[in-house]
């Protein structure tokens, strides 16, 4: 129960609500004031269109980037909408437009997330103006009305964001902290005996990637703006900057701590020394959920937590240790204890620095300078539209070509299958509207959006149909029609099957209002999301790209940002003793935040990493690859980054310079490339033999994991490599 209301909370003060809120105001006016003041109930309709199409690109972001993005949606849906209407009298032409479109939008796919956006709204357009024949004088007037529709929604999108600015840097902010409480929660698991850590394991790195992404969106929010000095009239902007600061710090905390969870749990599983640890952390995952709450309520939060009880307790069981002699006979157990305590303090430390950076009435500086230089710029996530990178992807073996084209063959067949059947002509642009909802890059994800549309669908026919035959009242069926697509609009990037309800539900309700009189509407739509649906199905086996073709360098990709992240460590730690009697030196400035860039590419290559292998444990058994080995890979390059972390750390608060250390560091440099053919030299004696005690458990773990993905890569090159197809060659 608590859980859901958790989850309830976390809805209703989301950017997610906030923006199908905004999206549904922006999308529903032009209709209102056309057709309620002026009674042009058609001309509204296609300006709502106009603006539904640029509300799908006005996705939560920094709104310079959206404002870019939509405008250029508006200018690409207007050409759309002409290219459109003027073949609509001519069905070769009109097969040439939709057919051709379907190919050029769905390139648009290779711009990312935005652009496969862009292109989707673009479609969804095209599919909306294709269902009614115009002459050649309705074509202009109909172009012009959709390009009002969208620029409307563009200025009161953009004029509403600009407002809200810190608004919703503060929802943007309550997400990623959301995020980090989850995972600092699934790091509590990690010490828990009664589950498997294999599996723990998994449910980490998905969660890390899922913080990494909410993350980087708070950054690009937070950040952005940040072109001076945050002044102390300004209580809000530094409470902003300095829960960003404590969260990445927490993050830093944690990930640098060099837990061995096997080595904790087979040595100390008859401890309670475990439960302490795992307590401590869950006790800090709650106030982390407490605080994202407060942040996104705009309240302070309260502190109702205290992990002094699990630190006594740890301490308690450390001074133990030294008492009975266990820090003789377990040295590493013993150091990782200690090493562990520390954390859990600073991170507690951390916790309760944020709990009153959220009161405004306590007065509070920044924790750090500023001001957005041309090094912290480095970290904030940039858009990029060179024409090139479509052009360079026209070719068979790319993803997203053979994607463009199963969506061109799926909407072929779409029109194929109406044009065949002529009762199915006049509801014809539903079915082409759910092909293109279901299809995407990945096999696993049609599979997937495929279901979720489907049910969706169908569950929201069921709750229309209830809606119209409990009641005649127009007014109620309004207010649900409206409650349905702000509802709709804001679970698209949460709950897609929910979002399909909604959203069907709130087309259905207006269709009531357009054709009162029409009786089958609801049948025919669950028929023709049926059919759709059917068609997906069957296009999704045509030139497919199975996630397991991208395995291998994903995999590599992981472990070069490991390489990159080491090089950029052992750089810091050159720097920071070269100047170590001029800490506030430029050059360890820029040492430094070339270290923390390097560790966030390994977060997204991790991410990155990590989904792809589970989509592929989505796709057909026979399509999946070497499962064991890349679970293991995924596992081993988690543990390497974490392991870097820590030796790096070390170095920069060890008293002495450790030539012995850093020479071995720099000849494994090489060593973690794609394609390396020289074996690992083996750990110098020094730190084998104890000569250098902080050392030796960290590069010893560090050794055995990079023989472990040694050991995986080994297995998967000595078989054969699979093909685009997906057959071995």
């Amino acid at each position: 129960m608590n859980e859901t209301a958790s989850q309830l909370q976390r809805f209703i003060y989301s950017h997610h609500l906030f923006s199908g809120i905004r999206r549904a105001a922006g999308t529903l006016l032009p209709v209102t004031i056309l057709g309620g003041l002026f009674g042009w109930y058609a001309t509204g309709l296609v300006a709502t269109f106009g603006a539904l199409c640029v509300a799908f690109i006005d996705q939560p972001g920094p709104h310079e980037h959206r404002g870019r993005e939509m405008l250029g949606g508006t200018l690409l849906s207007t050409l759309t909408v002409a290219i459109t209407s003027l073949a609509s009298n001519y069905p070769l032409l009109l097969w040439i437009a939709v057919i051709g479109q379907c190919f050029a939008y769905s390139m648009l796919s290779v711009y990312g997330k935005r652009g496969g956006q862009i292109g989707f709204a673009c479609l969804l357009l095209m599919t909306v103006t294709m269902h009614e024949a115009l002459s050649a004088n309705e074509v202009w007037m109909h172009t012009l009305t959709s390009f009002g529709g969208g620029l409307f929604y563009t200025v009161f999108s953009y004029s509403l964001s600009r407002a809200m600015n810190l608004r919703e840097k503060e929802q943007a902010l309550s997400v990623a902290l959301f995020a980090t409480s989850d995972y600092v929660a699934q790091r509590a698991n990690m010490y828990s005996l009664d589950l498997d850590l294999d599996e723990s394991y998994r449910k980490l790195i998905t969660c890390q990637s899922n913080m990494t992404d909410k993350q980087q969106a708070a950054r690009d929010m937070v950040l952005r703006g940040l072109s001076g000095k945050i002044r102390p009239d300004q209580p809000k902007r530094i409470m902003l900057w300095n829960l960003f600061v404590d969260t990445i710090d927490i993050l830093d905390t944690l990930v640098a701590t060099r837990t061995d969870y096997s080595l904790l749990r087979s040595k100390l599983g008859d401890s309670d020394i475990l439960i302490f640890m795992r307590d401590a952390l869950y006790k800090m995952s709650v106030d982390l959920d407490r605080i994202a709450l407060a942040v996104s309520r705009e309240r302070a939060a309260s502190p109702r937590n205290s992990v002094k009880a699990e630190l006594r307790a740890i301490e308690f069981e450390i001074d133990q240790m030294a008492r009975n002699g266990y820090s003789q006979r377990e040295p590493d157990v013993y150091n990782l204890c200690i090493e562990i305590l520390r954390r859990l303090r600073h991170s507690a430390n951390l916790v309760q620095r944020m709990i009153v950076s959220t009161d405004l009435n306590k007065k509070s500086e920044p924790i750090q300078p500023t001001v957005l230089d041309q090094s912290l710029s480095q970290f904030l996530s940039r858009e990029k539209y060179r024409p090139g990178m479509i052009t360079s992807n026209l070719r068979l073996d790319s993803p997203i070509c053979r994607y463009a084209l199963r969506v061109t063959l799926a909407a072929a067949t779409a029109m194929t299958v109406w044009t065949l059947i002529p009762a199915l002509a006049p509801q014809g642009y539903w079915i082409l509207l759910t092909v293109l909802i279901i299809m995407k890059p990945g096999f696993a994800l049609t599979r997937q959006r495929n279901g979720w549309r489907l049910f969706g669908t169908l569950i929201g026919c069921v709750v229309a149909l209830g809606a119209l035959y409990s009641t005649d009242n127009n007014t109620w069926l309004f207010v649900a029609m409206v409650a349905s697509t702000i509802i709709g609009g804001s679970l698209l990037q949460l709950n897609y099957m929910m979002a399909s309800v909604f959203n069907t539900n709130a087309v259905l309700l207006a269709f009531h209002f357009v054709d009162p009189t029409a009786t089958t509407i609801i049948t025919d739509r669950a028929l023709d999301t049926l059919i759709g649906s059917v068609i997906s199905f069957a296009c999704s086996y045509f030139l497919p790209w199975w996630e397991a073709q991208f395995m291998p360098s994903l995999a590599r990709a992981a472990i070069n940002a490991n390489r990159e992240y080491l090089r950029a460590g052992l750089h810091y730690v050159e720097t920071l003793q070269k100047n170590k009697n001029d800490p506030q030196n430029s050059d360890i400035q820029r040492a430094d935040v070339a270290w923390r860039l390097a560790r966030k590419n390994v977060y997204v290559a991790l991410g990155n990493f990590a989904e792809a292998f589970y989509r592929m444990m989505l796709e057909p058994r026979a399509r999946q690859w070497h499962v064991i080995e890349f679970n293991n890979l995924m596992i081993q390059a988690h543990m390497l980054a974490s392991q870097i972390n820590a030796v790096t750390h070390a170095l920069t608060i060890s008293p002495q310079s450790n030539p012995i250390v850093k020479d071995h560091l720099a000849q494994i440099i090489p060593h973690l490339q794609a394609g390396h053919s020289t074996p690992l030299a083996p750990l110098p004696a020094s730190i084998v033999d104890g000569s250098l005690p902080n050392f030796a458990y960290p590069m010893t773990q560090l050794q055995k994991t990079i023989a472990n993905i040694d050991a995986e890569f080994a297995v998967i090159h000595s078989h054969i490599q699979p093909t685009p197809s997906g057959s071995p060659t």
